[in-house]
């Protein structure tokens, strides 16, 4: 007679013991994809003091760069997607992204790579001419000093690494408003939304094939790419399923390199913010000079002083400081 009203919580007695073994054995999990991480993280010395470095800010500033380095790639895959086989590496994005103190919107912002600014050492000359001349180093310091802000972290990714990442994250889904055919960057693509993966992903951030300034448009998609990436990464169907996280794990650790300073907690965090809707823009841009018989691009000065100082003193961007488009 008395066994009756006992069943019901031994049963939730069952459930709760249950839930605990399941929450100790993902505590575990997460703790073992922590270290394994840790451990395969590639690091790159990208920071040096400097007289005249701009003091820390709040919130924290990311450089962002991808470079054309085919590392990771086999012979036939470079051949399938056109990447050539050029040795070495050059900066083919910049992105600096600025995740504010508390609960504001993230902001990335585009460095076109022809952008005309005083390399430190080495005169006047293309942005990512820094990196070609010193490296890591000085593209943060070049960066560092032409905005007057102070980066955090630093993140760079090849070619092989970017189609390794969308491949381990499923593919992500991207709008394109036009149909593009591009043999040179191994792209067909029709209009509309469509899941690419790492390769067709690679192609469409890499093709000069749209707008009447084709960099421009480069530096847009691979905004809107990068946001779309982070945010599939970051989100709980793709965090909490083994499947898909520990191959992006594996595939993040072993394909991005990062500074010293930043681990797998640092790039949950950027994940984790650049879901909160993030303003995405370049820097405004006021001339299209040619330079030594190089096309430049030169900034609006005025407009981009406005937006670096908003990003400096963790205030949301003025509207007419930011680029369109």
């Amino acid at each position: 007679m008395q066994e009756g009203p006992r069943k019901p919580r031994r049963i939730g007695r069952n459930i709760a013991i249950g839930v605990a073994v399941f929450l100790s054995l993902v505590l575990i999990g997460v703790v073992a994809l922590f270290f394994s991480v840790q451990g395969k993280m590639n690091n790159v010395d990208a920071f040096t003091d400097y007289d005249g470095r701009p003091a820390e800010t709040p919130g924290q500033d990311w450089l962002l760069v991808g470079s054309d380095s085919r590392a990771g790639l086999s012979a036939a895959e470079r051949k399938k997607l056109r990447t050539g086989s050029a040795v070495g590496r050059r900066t083919d994005t910049m992105m600096l992204l600025h995740i504010p103190d508390g609960d504001g919107r993230p902001t990335l912002v585009s460095l076109p790579r022809d952008s005309y600014v005083p390399i430190p050492g080495n005169g006047n000359g293309k942005l990512n001419a820094a990196y070609a001349f010193g490296g890591p180093k000085l593209l943060t310091q070049t960066v560092e000093q032409v905005t007057g802000i102070r980066v955090d972290h630093y993140m760079e990714i090849g070619f092989g690494g970017f189609v390794g990442i969308v491949d381990a994250v499923g593919g992500v889904e991207i709008c394109p408003k036009q149909a593009i055919k591009d043999p040179k960057a191994a792209l067909n693509i029709k209009k509309g939304c469509q899941i690419m993966d790492g390769g067709t992903a690679l192609g469409y951030v890499r093709t000069r094939k749209t707008g009447t300034i084709p960099d421009f448009d480069r530096t847009q998609r691979q905004r809107e790419f990068f946001s779309a990436v982070v945010k599939k990464a970051a989100s709980p169907g793709t965090l909490i399923n083994p499947f898909t996280a520990v191959p992006l794990a594996n595939s993040a650790a072993e394909s991005v390199a990062v500074d010293p300073g930043t681990g797998p907690f640092n790039l949950l965090s950027l994940g984790l913010a650049m879901k909160n809707n993030p303003v995405t823009t370049a820097v405004p841009i006021g001339s299209l000079p040619t330079i030594d018989g190089q096309s430049v691009v030169k900034w609006d000065t005025t407009r981009a002083n406005k937006l670096f100082e908003a990003l400096e003193s963790d205030q949301p961007v003025p509207k007419d400081a930011l680029e369109k488009g």
